[in-house]
């Protein structure tokens, strides 16, 4: 068990709420990566438990709503039972001291990061809770766009199933100034590169003249770079220029380091040597080549009638020996071509993230699923475009009653190729975008059904308890026409007929300290499977 000395958990309400927050994240984590196959955590008396079996120490936290997938609602506080037979409340440190000690014998590897991790990802929710504005000082008084900002920025908490969500590496006092979740607003830094050390792709030049970029001297090109950025790297080649903050105001998305531009309509996909969650946000030049590539690629995958995909149609960087990854950007197109008046694009985690009100909640998941479902898994099967849509990854654009009508898929750094479905590899795709069968059927399960589905699902349910069997019995009918258009795929029998999903293993990675690329994969119960 580490050894680190943390101070108390803040007395504050912000505080309270944070810690409560984080202790769920980590219990929920225990009972779907931990449980399996020690023995299955079961809810009795409205509460869940789950045996620590190296400490043989129970613990357990109150049901709020008991979730299909496993993925609970929580409430109260994480209680152990103690030596004396009594239950015990635990704060987030405690709980997290507890599953430290736990993991270093199951697995045999020491982290001596995970403890200040979580107290850190606790302090930052905090800081978040306690110094959130109000009111978004940044808006353009485009309804629409304002509202989309807004549902970026409005993640304080995170991701409900990952150990340390909110844990970011860095001193918080530089942070907290690109903050998307303190509704910051600020200017992209520029540097000028040289022509003849220019790596780049696609309509860059013309893409960026929206943001308003500063005039760069003679024989140079102009590159957009997150500020944060150039804090952590300032510029080590002599022959780069610095030419300082300019252009339009950039609005940090959930992601972070992907910067949206209200005024142009553009999103700048920046690298940024932080870890947030698990992994370092930076662009590898096999990413930066293969978002033009498979934007190319994917202009020819057809999507069905209400969907579209976000392109990313251009990238530049600096080309020097060594790691060139410091200032990899990569432009994204924008969301007012795919707007109609009256239509409001939201994050679909930011939907997920709240109980989810609607007036007939079982027509507005049938719209939900109907446009998602079909196009991701014919892209799959069909086409061998394995799509990551899990919830930060899908724009939903609601019309005029909050009815959803259109999705807008996004980020190709998480769109792969399955391998086994491409006679021949097409050019100019980076063999890094190559999926197996496994990864692609587990990437799939995992993003669209447990993430995503399974997120939106809960908060409807939140709302109407008492609904998730019927909806998982709609999204069953959606799947089953997919099925059937496409002559019964032996991946959709399976899971029709029961077979376990699976979730990505965030406490387990978070553990390792692996590369999100070698996340393990854990069982979850299947909704969709008919009742045995």
């Amino acid at each position: 068990m580490t050894s680190v000395r943390l101070c108390s958990r803040p007395a504050t309400a912000s505080g309270q709420l944070a810690d409560l927050a984080a202790a769920h994240a980590v219990f929920g984590c225990l009972i779907r990566e931990l449980a399996p196959p020690d023995g299955a955590p079961t809810v009795v008396d409205g509460a869940a438990r789950v045996l620590l079996p190296h400490l043989q120490v129970t613990l357990r936290c109150a049901v709020a709503r008991a979730d299909p997938l496993g993925a609970h609602r929580y409430a109260g506080p994480v209680q152990r039972m103690t030596d004396a037979g009594c239950w015990a409340d635990l704060d987030a440190d405690g709980l997290a001291a507890l599953v430290a000690a736990e993991l270093t014998t199951r697995t045999g590897l020491v982290n001596d990061e995970f403890v200040e991790q979580v107290h850190a990802s606790r302090d930052t929710v905090a800081r978040l809770l306690a110094e959130r504005p109000t009111e978004d000082r940044a808006r353009t008084g485009e309804a629409a766009i304002d509202a989309y900002v807004d549902s970026e920025q409005s993640l304080v908490f995170g991701h409900p199933h990952h150990p340390t969500p909110k844990w970011r590496s860095g001193d918080p006092e530089r942070w907290r100034a690109y903050a998307p979740e303190l509704r910051t607003s600020f200017r992209l830094h520029w540097l000028a590169v040289p022509e003849d050390l220019v790596a780049g792709a696609g309509p860059f030049d013309p893409l960026v003249a929206a943001l308003d970029p500063p005039r760069p001297p003679r024989g140079h090109r102009v590159l957009p770079v997150h500020p944060w950025q150039l804090a952590l790297l300032p510029p080590a080649h002599p022959r780069l220029r610095d030419l300082g903050a300019a252009g339009v105001p950039v609005r940090p998305t959930a992601s972070v380091r992907t910067l949206y531009a209200p005024a142009a309509d553009l999103f700048v996909k920046t690298s940024l040597h932080v870890r947030i969650t698990n992994c370092l946000r930076k662009n590898a030049r096999y990413e930066l080549t293969g978002a033009v590539a498979l934007t190319d690629l994917l202009s020819r995958v057809p999507l069905p009638d209400g969907v579209g995909l976000l392109a990313e149609p251009a990238y530049r960087t600096v080309d020097i020996p060594g790691p060139d990854e410091a200032y990899g950007t990569i432009l994204r197109t924008g969301l007012r071509p795919h707007l109609r008046p009256e239509d409001t694009p939201i994050l679909a985690a930011a939907l997920a993230a709240e109980p989810l009100a609607t007036p007939d909640p079982v027509a507005w998941w049938r719209a939900y699923v109907e446009l998602l479902v079909p196009a991701v898994l014919r892209g799959w099967l069909s086409h061998g475009v394995v799509y990551e849509a899990h919830l930060q990854n899908v724009v939903v654009v609601l019309d005029g009653d909050r009815s959803p009508v259109r999705m807008l898929l996004r980020d190709l750094e998480g769109v792969k190729l399955a391998a086994d479905r491409w006679a021949a590899w097409p050019e100019g795709v980076p063999a890094q975008v190559r999926y197996g069968p496994r990864d692609a059927h587990r990437r799939i399960v995992y993003c669209l059904f447990v993430n995503h589905l399974g997120g939106i699902c809960g908060a409807l349910a939140d709302a109407r308890p008492g609904l998730e069997r019927r909806l998982w019995q709609e999204l069953r009918a959606v799947v089953e026409a997919v099925a059937a258009d496409l002559d019964d795929p032996p991946e959709l029998r399976a899971l029709l007929a029961g077979e376990p999903l699976v979730a990505k293993a965030n406490l387990l990675v978070r553990w390792r300290r692996d590369a999100d690329r070698a996340a393990p994969f854990v069982p979850v119960p299947n909704p969709l499977g008919r009742p045995r």
